[in-house]
């Protein structure tokens, strides 16, 4: 359960700095970020997987690539599911999925120590 609500929390940490990098990607408050954060860690837990079974030849033909695109989808989720995410479209969701990524890594490696 803290695994869970620490990925959560590594999660809203990069929208929270997606906001700040990206252009298309806002929020209304620190509670839609915390929220969004731990359906985020929900999302990748229980539909990621599900999505990289169902797409694993185009992914295997893209030589994996095509596991950005399942990640940017998965951000572009939970903005349309939580009120006050708003992600502008592909290009935003791929680039603010990269930032959630890298302070997720960046987090879980510090976590490690």
């Amino acid at each position: 359960m803290v695994s869970f609500l620490l990925r959560g929390l590594f999660a809203a940490l990069g929208l929270w700095l997606a906001t700040l990098l990206i252009d298309g990607v806002r929020y209304d408050g620190p509670a839609t970020l915390l929220i969004a954060g731990l359906l985020l860690g929900l999302v990748n837990a229980l539909v990621r997987p599900l999505a990289v079974v169902l797409t694993l030849p185009i992914t295997f033909l893209t030589l994996g690539l095509f596991l950005l695109v399942i990640n940017a989808a998965m951000v572009a989720l939970v903005a349309w599911l939580v009120p006050g995410l708003y992600v502008a479209g592909f290009w935003s969701a791929l680039f603010a999925s990269i930032v959630v990524w890298l302070v997720s890594l960046v987090g879980h490696a510090l976590k490690g120590r």
